[in-house]
């Protein structure tokens, strides 16, 4: 409990659990949990804007600007930080990477990764309420994925303590297993078409393939993985995600 109430802290911007003294030890097998909070509470809010009569257009900009607010924008900084030190080559990668000052690259893949969030949410149209907690989910298990699987690759990095607190890749995914297993339970007991069944697994199998490609291409570019590559990963794949979703099924189900 505590862990997860610094879990709850560490990625998002809310204020953290009464009672509680939260423990950041192995708060990163809590992030797809959070994610999966995050994107229930998007939907939420879009939901609730509906009722209120909210153009549909709108809410694809209300589902981007929560998301944004609630974490903060600290995925999207290390978007922009790793977008930088890419374009800088291998040679001064960690030099731009490390400059405060946001480089025309990672304004570029700022702008683009928005563009498309927004094209995609249009295309998705009522299936958002699928999509956002999938999206959230595997966005963060890819950051659980580069943890276990690439060497950290910066000495002093704040996010360091991830990967010297790693108990293995199994054990500290058994709160996603469960999450899984839970949602599959839940999904199968109640009295919805089989078709919507299908749908969820498949873009819950998509999600869980793109979290496990994202970040082996970044480490393959950056020779490995830092905190800023952890952010890019979480947005890479959550763009990713709703993307593969939107063009494979139909603006309705």
């Amino acid at each position: 409990m505590k862990e997860l109430s610094g879990a709850w802290i560490f990625y998002t911007i809310l204020p953290k659990w009464p009672c509680i003294n939260p423990s950041f030890n192995r708060i990163a097998r809590f992030a797809p949990l959070i994610g999966l909070i995050i994107g229930i509470i998007q939907v939420l809010i879009l939901l609730a804007l509906s009722k209120l009569n909210w153009p549909s257009e709108s809410l694809v900009f209300f589902a981007i600007a929560s998301n944004l607010f609630i974490t903060g924008g600290l995925h999207y900084d290390g978007l922009m930080d790793t977008a930088d030190g890419i374009a800088a080559g291998p040679k001064r990668c960690f030099e731009a990477m490390k400059d405060s000052r946001v480089g025309a690259s990672g304004v570029m893949t700022f702008i683009i990764n928005i563009a498309i969030q927004i094209a995609v949410l249009l295309k998705l149209d009522s299936n958002y309420i699928f999509a956002l907690p999938v999206a959230n989910f595997w966005g963060r298990y890819s950051q659980l994925w580069a943890i276990g699987n690439y060497k950290y690759i910066t000495n002093n990095g704040t996010s360091k303590f991830h990967r010297s607190n790693w108990n293995g890749n199994l054990i500290e995914s058994i709160p996603s297993i469960i999450v899984i297993i839970f949602t599959i339970y839940i999904l199968f007991q109640i009295n919805i078409l089989n078709s919507l069944k299908i749908y969820f697994l498949i873009i819950n199998i998509l999600g869980f393939a793109i979290s496990i490609i994202i970040p082996k291409l970044l480490a393959n570019k950056l020779g490995g993985h830092s905190g800023d590559s952890y952010g890019a990963s979480v947005v890479l794949v959550e763009t990713s995600t709703l993307f593969l979703i939107s063009t494979i099924f139909p603006a309705s189900i």
